[in-house]
């Protein structure tokens, strides 16, 4: 394959998902005897989770990526512990078509610490304004999702080129909402219509809960996070988006150009399936004092 002088975001997405399967073997070969690192400074221990796996994995793609695309902003979520950060350009977000890319080498890390299938290793190709472009592997299923901005959202299997993909259709979503860390709050107003699920009161190590990702498998039909980080909430939220989800700020505002948001992040998300439960969600937004 040919590669221009300035990649297209489906030039990155073609020539890294090869690595990106690579390295979901790789987590799911060594799920069972993983090992924790120690805990981050997060505001909670699904934040604070770390595993070996997150680490490696994200060496393994900035690797690929220096070997590649060597003049490419990149910014990882382990960047303070990775050894090849100094190495690129850059890791804030750059003018138009000067991309960066993302990466949240395992999002879900406490379910994947406990043994369970539902995390993801996400990538992003983000421009100033917007995502250009996402995916996120499953290794548990051997799956992964993929969107291109403006194009839609496909789904292959591993080792199913980018072009033989199928487009992502969600028809009926089961009747559930997951609220994520501090928005458990908004529960009492949601249960009249749905199933709600919060992380902080749900998840448990032996019985699996939806993670955000259930938006693009049909297990929810909406979602509230608290903030949408780059790395992975807000582009769970792009991907969504592009498969025919509504998405806004808990004030129900389009959300931000990225270029306007801070600490690689866009405000509160409200992610829904459809129109009637965005309307539940702005709902129970207004009423908890978020919008």
């Amino acid at each position: 394959m040919s590669i221009t002088p300035r990649p297209t975001p489906r030039d990155l997405l073609t020539v890294l998902l090869p690595q990106l399967e690579i390295a979901a073997h790789y987590a799911r070969q060594i799920q069972p005897r993983i090992a924790a690192q120690p805990a981050k400074d997060a505001a909670n221990f699904f934040g604070a989770a770390l595993s070996d796996a997150d680490l490696s994995i994200q060496t393994f793609v900035e690797v690929a990526l220096l070997g590649t695309f060597p003049a490419l902003r990149f910014y990882g979520e382990e960047y303070e512990q990775s050894y090849n950060t100094k190495y690129f350009r850059a890791i804030a977000l750059g003018p138009q078509d000067d991309y960066l890319i993302t990466l949240d080498p395992i999002d879900g890390t406490q379910f994947y610490l406990d043994g369970h299938g539902n995390y993801q290793i996400i990538l992003g190709i983000l421009n100033a304004d917007e995502f250009e472009a996402a995916i996120a592997l499953t290794p548990a299923t051997k799956t992964y999702v993929y969107a291109l901005r403006g194009e839609g959202c496909w789904h292959g299997q591993f080792g199913t080129p980018l072009e033989d993909c199928d487009r992502l259709q969600i028809t009926e979503p089961k009747s559930t909402i997951l609220l994520g860390w501090g928005m458990e709050h908004l529960a009492t107003t949601l249960r009249d219509h749905y199933t709600v699920l919060t992380v902080a009161e749900d998840y448990s190590k032996t019985v699996q809960i939806p993670n955000v990702n259930g938006l693009l498998s049909g297990e929810l039909a909406g979602a509230v996070l608290r903030v949408g980080k780059f790395i992975d909430g807000a582009a769970l939220a792009f991907l969504a988006q592009e498969a025919g989800c509504l998405v806004t700020t808990h004030a129900g505002a389009v959300p931000p150009p990225l270029h306007a948001c801070t600490n690689y992040e866009r405000p509160g998300l409200l992610i829904a399936a459809n129109s009637t439960v965005q309307q539940h969600l702005r709902t129970a937004a207004h009423q908890h004092g978020l919008a």
